[in-house]
């Protein structure tokens, strides 16, 4: 009996779409999961080549007085001033090839992984190979602009929500809309109802990776 091959999904969702809730969901299954945020995160550190090419881009406004990045501030220039792409031209050819090192150690010790990548920017980037080269199969998690949005700022430690809200739809405007989206992917998840009523589709989904 031959073993079954490994299979590379792509996550992905706009803000405040439960994407994150969808992976544990996918996790809590069997999936390998692999956080673009938290790579991201990981390699802006100090000391890391793309932390460097950040400071050298942007400056030192974009630093704490310890020396580590100002997250805030660079999502402030970032979004706010427009400079969104600079910033993805350093962070994501890093961030991708580092999904890809660590999906290849997956699969070197499980040949019969899901490795599921979490990613808000599986569309919008224009680094790497191309999304449909990077992965077998793709889910959309989808909600409303409304809910997004709420969700959004409900997460938010304190802050002015009009402030809040008026941020979330500036970065949802800079995103590929789902509709557009929804026609190119695998799977649907909506993610407008109860957690176990998204619980059954993600099951579901689970069931056609594993078929």
């Amino acid at each position: 009996m031959t073993s079954r091959p490994g299979l590379r999904v792509g996550l992905t969702g706009g803000l405040g779409s439960g994407k994150s809730t969808v992976a544990a969901m996918f996790h809590d299954l069997g999936a390998q999961v692999l956080s673009a945020d938290e790579i991201g995160r990981e390699l802006m550190q100090p000391g890391e080549a793309v932390y460097r090419a950040i400071v050298a881009h942007f400056g030192p406004q974009v630093l704490k007085a310890d020396g580590a990045l100002d997250r805030p501030a660079l999502a402030r220039i970032a979004f706010a001033e427009g400079r969104a792409e600079e910033l993805n031209a350093i962070v994501h050819p890093a961030t991708i090839a580092r999904q890809d090192e660590q999906a290849q150690a997956i699969f070197a010790q499980q040949p019969g992984a899901v490795v599921v990548v979490e990613s808000a920017l599986i569309f919008e980037t224009r680094y790497g190979n191309g999304w449909r080269k990077r992965f077998d199969r793709l889910v959309l998690v989808t909600a409303s602009e409304a809910l997004k949005i709420a969700r959004f700022v409900a997460r938010s430690a304190g802050g002015n929500v009009a402030d809040l809200e008026a941020e979330a739809r500036r970065r949802l405007a800079q995103m590929i809309p789902d509709q557009d989206k929804a026609e190119q992917v695998d799977f649907l998840i909506d993610n407008i109802g109860s957690l176990a009523e998204l619980q059954q589709q993600v099951q579901a989904v689970w069931a056609a990776f594993r078929t």
